[in-house]
This record gives structure tokens, C-alpha cells and sequence, in this order.
């Protein structure tokens, strides 16, 4: 009885906390369980993932899902775990090749369709990744977010069918541009400021150098 391991975050302000997405298909009556101190958002994800599967003419097998996220004493909150218990799950269920999957960190919303919605947190988790030499699956819209990482693999699929093809060898994904910086059009002026007479003055006496 084989255990499937995905790595993910939880989130502490902007701090990423490494989380392990474990996933184990067992023998027993059929049932999607997810413990491991985990939010209402969080627990939600079995169905958002049952209904990505579905839409994707895959069927949970008729089995015990038992999804863990450890440590087990770490708050998890928020939609992004969908993506690695999917993950987690297709892996268990040898659509995934765990070996590669073991390359890589995951946070992505679910939608009913599979597609994948963007989330919180893609540049600190795309950081930590890179620190513990991993590789980062996210949204296609946060791909060049991620990319302000630096020189790490990111895989930025625009839905869960896209990033199946990518490993099986069919649709490889290409790597997102990287984030560019655009200076603003204009410099602050202080005279689109409204109110607060005394700091304006304090500042204007300050740039005057008196």
C-alpha cells in the first residue's frame, strides 16, 4: 500500500511553510477524507477535485482516499491545495509518474471544469521552492509571477488535462515569460493628494532643505 507525496505551502503572512500533500488509495468503503488541521476551503477541495476529475473522464476509484497534510499541527488554509491533492491523487492513481512529480512544488485553485484559478502566494511559494531545489506547478495566469523567482522550473498549465499531457509526453508546456517591471508613467505628485495639510507641509519644508 504505496503512499503519493506532493509538495506544497501553507502560508504566514508572506512566509512559506513547506507542506506534504500525502495521498493514500486503500482498500475499504468509499470515502474522500482530508485531515490534517486543514480550513473549510481546504476540506472543500475533495469535491472541487472530484468534479475536475469527472470533467476530465476520470473516475475516483471506489476506494479509501485518505489525503494528510503534514505536519498535522500546521494551520492549512485556503484554495490552493486543490492543485497537489490532485496532484496527489492522479499520482496515486499511476496517471501521474511519481518520480517526476517528486521535481516539483504545487499551489493552484480548481475550478468545476479543471481549469486552474489563480491564488495567493505564488512568488513566496515560487521562492521557497527554489530554496529546497524544487520546481514550482501553478495557474497560467501567475506563471510570470513566478518566474520573478529566479532560475527555477516552472510548469504554469492552464488546466489540469494541459499539465496531464505535459508529463505524459503529448502537449509539452512552454516555460511562461518572466515578469518585467514597468516604471510608472509619471512620478507622484504631492498635489493629487487630498487632505492631510500638516504632513504636505512637513514634506514641502522638507524637500526645500529648510
Amino acid at each position: 500500500m504505496s503512499i503519493t507525496r506532493i509538495q506544497s505551502f501553507a502560508f504566514a503572512g508572506i512566509e512559506a511553510q513547506p507542506v506534504e500533500v500525502q495521498v493514500q488509495i486503500a482498500a475499504g468503503l468509499p470515502v474522500f477524507l482530508v485531515v490534517g488541521l486543514a480550513d473549510k476551503a481546504v476540506a472543500e477541495s475533495r469535491e472541487r477535485v472530484r468534479a475536475a476529475l469527472t470533467a476530465m473522464g476520470l473516475a475516483l476509484p471506489a476506494k479509501r482516499i485518505l489525503v494528510n497534510l503534514a505536519p498535522a499541527d500546521l494551520q492549512k488554509e485556503g484554495s490552493h491545495f486543490d492543485l497537489p491533492i490532485a496532484l496527489g491523487v492522479l499520482t496515486a492513481m499511476d496517471v501521474l509518474p511519481a518520480e517526476e512529480m517528486a521535481r516539483f512544488a504545487a499551489i493552484g485553485e480548481l475550478s468545476l471544469d479543471g481549469r486552474l484559478a489563480p491564488v495567493a502566494g505564488v512568488l513566496p511559494a515560487a521562492i521557497a521552492a527554489g530554496a529546497r531545489d524544487l520546481g514550482l506547478i501553478c495557474p497560467a495566469a501567475q506563471g510570470p509571477e513566478a518566474g520573478w523567482a529566479g532560475e527555477i522550473g516552472v510548469l504554469a498549465p492552464a488546466d489540469l488535462l494541459a499539465l496531464i499531457n505535459h508529463f505524459r509526453g503529448e502537449a509539452l508546456l512552454e516555460p511562461p515569460p518572466r515578469g518585467r517591471f514597468q516604471a510608472p508613467s509619471r512620478q507622484p505628485d504631492l498635489a493629487d493628494v487630498r487632505g492631510m495639510d500638516g504632513a504636505r507641509r512637513a514634506l514641502e519644508i522638507a524637500a526645500a532643505g529648510q
